[in-house]
């Protein structure tokens, strides 16, 4: 990207045409009602926001293709265009810096994926119901949103569908109201989101309770742990996730307080390439059940995305493998804590896969391309690992700990936590981070200074 090109500062530059800089949300109030047949989703969207530094004679949502009934902007109709996933709104009078305001979109449509490089990204039809997976940009695919990672904001969400199917959204389930054959879910999620990691799940499925398996207190409570899914998949279900309750414990020990109020996890009735994170939520696919805990490195993964990724989020993705780095290093860190293989030994079969790889990636700025390369995903693994085979393991858990309840609830970059790491180390770690984070080569093995 040439000088001239380089985007306004809040702006991702992997995603330059999504988001709006200008301003920033504060609360997204929707309002939706979904009919699973005809796949047909309306109503509203409310928006709280304030202005920048600038005054604002107009701004932009991301919003897909649906037709649009009105915007209003605190209250009175606005001017708008909507074209290529964007809704420009100029309100009948120019907002002045620093104001606040509201934004209020009404609309209605055929709610389906955005198109992208790795499939398609939000909203997605399934056999019977639907599920969203926005990231890193599909949020627009059924709410009119500033869809960048560093935008975050509070959440209530309420979903109107028919009686036999239940919604799932992150959050608190604040009411469920039947009328006729409808029923009206209504969620809080309080704590600051970003767009990517607001989802809704709509299914015909059971709820259950996760019992609580570890002996070991959590830090100051127990963390609410429910489970939807179909009911034909309870018995495998009740093997593959047993574990759950004491990976929560686990990570508390590790990483600090559970940043949300509760845990949900969705199995929707539909294969899925990989599990997906969202605030407060991970949605799961038919094909991670076995009744044999195979994909229990997965449920560790997703369940990790809750510190790093979710309340600690990256301010634009150039940053991904702080996301993705320590949700792996939590997979070798549970293994070793449930009595499988050690972290020292998984980060040895990564460095050897690795190392039979191209050596092109650039972990701390992958490009666009190569974001959710799996290579990035072993090799942020390998340098959380590299770190604390540097520090030793009392600098090293002080330092991870620190890192997610100093930036709980907020937004950082590599360089945040480059400048955190060094606070825990005898010497400069200038090198050890040029080397993983810059030097697409891949350097040797680490050496551990503990014991596996």
């Amino acid at each position: 990207m040439s000088p001239k090109q380089v985007p306004p500062t809040g702006v991702d530059p992997y995603f330059p045409t999504h988001g709006d800089a200008r301003y920033r949300v504060h609360r997204y109030e929707l309002a939706l009602d979904y009919r699973p047949g005809p796949n047909r989703l309306g109503g509203s969207a409310r928006l709280s926001a304030v202005a920048g530094g600038s005054a604002l004679a107009e701004f932009a949502l991301d919003l897909a293709d649906f037709r649009i009934g009105r915007v209003l902007v605190d209250g009175k109709a606005a001017h708008y265009t909507h074209r290529a996933g964007k809704l420009r709104i100029r309100p009948a009078k120019a907002l002045a810096a620093g104001a606040v305001f509201t934004v209020e979109v009404h609309y209605t449509g055929n709610p389906k994926p955005i198109r992208s490089q790795w499939g398609g990204l939000g909203w997605e039809e399934l056999t019977d119901g639907a599920l969203v997976a926005s990231q890193p940009v599909g949020a627009s695919s059924w709410y009119p949103c500033n869809d960048r990672p560093a935008d975050k904001a509070s959440y209530q969400i309420s979903v109107t569908t028919p009686s036999p199917y239940t919604v799932v959204a992150g959050g608190r389930l604040l009411s469920r109201t039947t009328r006729s054959s409808s029923t009206t879910w209504v969620y809080e999620q309080s704590a600051p989101t970003a767009s990517y990691l607001v989802t809704v799940s709509i299914g015909q499925y059971e709820t259950v309770r996760l019992i609580e398996g570890s002996t070991t207190p959590s830090a100051n409570r127990t963390v609410p742990q429910t489970a939807y899914l179909p009911a034909r998949l309870l018995p495998e279900f009740t093997t593959d996730f047993a574990r759950q309750a004491r990976m929560m414990h686990y990570f508390e020990e590790l990483f600090g307080p559970y940043p949300f109020g509760e845990y949900a996890v969705v199995v929707a009735d539909e294969e899925l390439d990989v599990p997906v994170e969202a605030q407060g939520l991970a949605t799961f696919g038919t094909n991670h059940l076995d009744g044999s805990r195979t994909s229990e490195r997965l449920v560790a993964h997703e369940l990790a995305h809750q510190w790093f990724g979710n309340s600690v989020t990256i301010a634009d993705w150039r940053h991904i493998w702080l996301n993705e780095g320590f949700a792996k290093y939590a997979e070798w860190l549970w293994a070793e804590h449930a009595g499988g293989r050690s972290a020292a030994e998984h980060a040895a079969a990564a460095h050897v896969l690795l190392a039979g790889l191209p050596q092109d990636l650039r972990l701390g700025d992958p490009g666009r391309k190569l974001m959710f390369d799996d290579r990035l995903y072993q090799r942020g693994g390998l340098t959380v690992h590299a770190l604390r085979c540097e520090l030793g393991d009392d600098a090293f858990f002080r330092l991870v700990k620190d890192w997610a309840v100093r930036h709980r609830h907020g937004v950082v970059g590599t360089v945040d936590f480059t400048t955190h790491a060094d606070r825990y180390a005898a010497a400069p770690l200038d090198g050890l981070f040029h080397a993983w984070l810059y030097d697409p080569l891949l350097p040797a093995l680490p050496v551990a200074r503990y014991q596996a």
